[in-house]
């Protein structure tokens, strides 16, 4: 598909940077012919950005292994099933796992090092994320940065929840099963010291913000799914990209 490889880290970077910006395109200014392209009646279609700034929404490509690593895999199957903007944010999150993913294949590929893929990393963690741009975090993350260096006094972070969302409850209940193992789950709490994240796995911490899915119940780091406060106020009913895939595939 592309006549040039990129071979080192800068051009995998600039090769990051050309499908980076396709895929923002499809997603915010080109979002009606995304949407319109996205026909849940078709078969399994894939988001690809391209190198040169653009995108296109096609099959998967029929060669196994592929030469690249393929984006997610039938998104036009969840587009009527939940609100367009959820719907858009899904994509997006897919997206960067996928940007990252043709990244690293090829850094491996073409054998960078340590330093090297540091490097590259770095260089990609500087830009925004498709997610960021799609859903406006990322204005919203520049626009905190600036009212919080005209103040003095800090007044925490900006994805710290100043209210609890009605959709995001912050502090983890303890599971109450019916069999009664409740107690159970309370010395495990009290070991491991509070509920797991369903995405990453790591404890509940009292200062982080952290959302349940309304189907399978997992708690999760608001960053893990990339949710905030802000937006976990307007979501009526939230599903975990887990469950949201799930229910594509019905």
């Amino acid at each position: 598909m592309e006549n040039t490889v990129p071979r080192t880290v800068e051009e995998v970077f600039s090769d990051f940077k050309g499908r980076r910006t396709g895929l923002i395109k499809a997603l915010t200014a080109d979002v009606e012919k995304f949407y319109q392209q996205c026909d849940p009646e078709k078969e399994n279609l894939c988001l690809y950005g391209l190198p040169n700034e653009t995108w296109e929404v096609n099959l998967p490509v029929e060669e196994v292994p592929p030469e690249l690593p393929e984006p997610a895999l039938g998104i036009n199957f969840a587009r009527d099933g939940m609100q367009e903007k959820d719907w858009l944010s899904l994509v997006a999150v897919h997206s960067d796992s996928w940007l990252l993913s043709v990244a690293f294949y090829f850094g491996a590929r073409f054998g960078f090092g340590k330093s090297d893929r540091k490097r590259l990393f770095q260089m990609i963690n500087d830009l925004p994320t498709v997610f960021e741009v799609v859903t406006g975090v990322a204005k919203q993350a520049r626009d905190a940065a600036h009212n919080n260096s005209s103040k003095s006094k800090s007044s925490g972070k900006s994805r710290q929840p100043e209210s609890q969302p009605k959709a995001a409850k912050v502090s983890p209940p303890k599971m109450e099963n019916e069999s009664g193992e409740e107690e159970e789950e309370e010395e495990e709490e009290d070991e491991q010291g509070a509920t797991l994240c369903g995405a990453c796995g790591d404890n509940y911490a009292t200062d982080e913000f952290w959302i349940c899915c309304d189907i399978c119940e997992r708690w999760f780091h608001g960053k893990c799914v990339k949710i905030t406060p802000a937006k976990a106020e307007h979501i009526k009913q939230y599903k975990c990209p887990s469950c949201s895939s799930k229910r594509a595939k019905v």
